[in-house]
């Protein structure tokens, strides 16, 4: 590794608990687009638009010119299928549910 080089780390997870992870030396100055495209990923996955994917380092979202530095960790997103939120109120629902359930089976043990 020259000392114009840097190491950075290119992730991306096609799905739960699976992680497409790269180990690059680049050019210093290289961007997160160059670094996506040395990669890899973005032939083994091709639903990766990256003119469209958000892409970050570090979990804080980037531009695909944004400049890396040593040691970045350059990550891209998938699309979320379910609104965090809505993800949320339907754990809650399935979790009151639940609880309902078992209180009323307790009742009816108790009552026998």
């Amino acid at each position: 590794m020259a000392s114009a080089d840097i190491r950075v780390v290119v992730a991306y997870s096609p799905g739960p608990r699976v992680v497409d992870q790269v180990d690059l030396v680049l050019p210093a100055g290289a961007t997160v687009l160059e670094a996506l495209q040395a990669s890899g990923v973005i032939d083994r996955h091709p639903e990766i638009d990256p003119t469209q994917a958000k892409l970050g380092v570090w979990g804080k979202l980037r531009q695909p010119g944004d400049v890396l530095r040593d040691a970045d960790r350059v990550e891209v997103y998938r699309p979320l299928k379910v609104d965090p939120k809505e993800a949320r109120r339907q754990r809650y629902q399935s979790h009151r549910e639940t609880v309902k359930a078992r209180e009323a089976q307790k009742k009816a043990r108790e009552s026998h």
